[in-house]
């Protein structure tokens, strides 16, 4: 399995080679693009990677929030979808296939009912533009109050019918109502990204990396099992203090929960 990071951890004060020098210096196979809004400078921190010799490990759209592919104002569901537009478009400019995607938003003006077959719309109408770039979109459990159970993700992502809407599976975000083997176990080789994060169920807050309740070594066993060998990539909040030391570490957590 491949070493990720978020690259809006690494520290702010850098220059953007110098970031990218830093999480390869510090053992990193890739960083996964999260606030980059502009293509050229995406584009230009692909560059960047090249050279330095670590990869672009995908893109975290940043519009499906505040622009929910399940709204059923029209207008706003349209300018979702259109952010995902976009963001697949950079995915393929900086030579990554897969886009994290959060599917829809149940809240109390949008129903689950209505957030599943509007979220379908959406995604039906974003397949094309997945296909024609070669650029999968990772549908990602997130507290969404949306396809809470493993059965119910797996099927979502079935009705498709397609190879370019799969899954991207995050370890702490599923702890406050599953376990992470079994929806591994379910989703399979749906899988093609997974977030790594920790998370105390006593207090219901994210932790640090090996300080909550994540079975990482079942976890790995599970991500073995369904023949998962790609990117287990650190969703975590840099320290206040000493930032590089930060990523150091997360590199040296990410080694040990392969190895476990």
């Amino acid at each position: 399995m491949k070493k990720g990071i978020c690259y809006g951890v690494l520290p702010a004060k850098m220059s953007h080679r110098e970031r990218l020098e830093l999480a390869k210096e510090a053992g990193l196979d890739g960083v996964e693009l999260t606030g980059i809004d502009d293509i050229r400078q995406a584009e230009q921190i692909a560059e960047l990677a090249k050279d330095i010799g670590i990869e672009i490990s995908g893109i975290m759209a940043g519009t499906h929030w505040q622009l929910p592919l399940s709204s059923p104002d029209e207008d706003v569901r349209v300018k979702g979808v259109e952010g995902i537009k976009q963001a697949l478009q950079m995915a393929q400019a900086v030579g990554t296939d897969a886009v994290l995607v959060v599917p829809g938003v149940v809240n109390e003006h949008t129903s689950y009912a209505a957030a599943y077959d509007i979220s379908r719309k959406s995604l039906q109408e974003l397949l094309p533009v997945a296909e024609q770039l070669g650029v999968t979109m990772l549908l990602e459990n997130v507290w969404n109050k949306f396809l809470l159970s493993p059965l119910e993700c797996r099927d979502y992502i079935d009705s498709f019918d397609s190879p370019f809407i799969q899954a991207y599976f995050d370890v702490g975000n599923i702890l406050l109502y599953g376990y992470p083997h079994q929806w591994i176990e379910i989703l399979g080789s749906r899988i093609k990204r997974v977030h790594v994060k920790d998370f105390n169920v006593n207090t219901r807050q994210f932790v640090g990396l090996l300080q909550g309740d994540v079975d990482y070594p079942r976890v790995v066993n599970a991500l073995r099992g369904v023949g998962y060998d790609g990117y287990l990539t650190a969703e975590v909040s840099p320290y206040k203090q000493f930032p590089e030391r930060f990523i150091y570490d997360t590199a040296a957590q990410l080694e040990a929960i392969i190895n476990s």
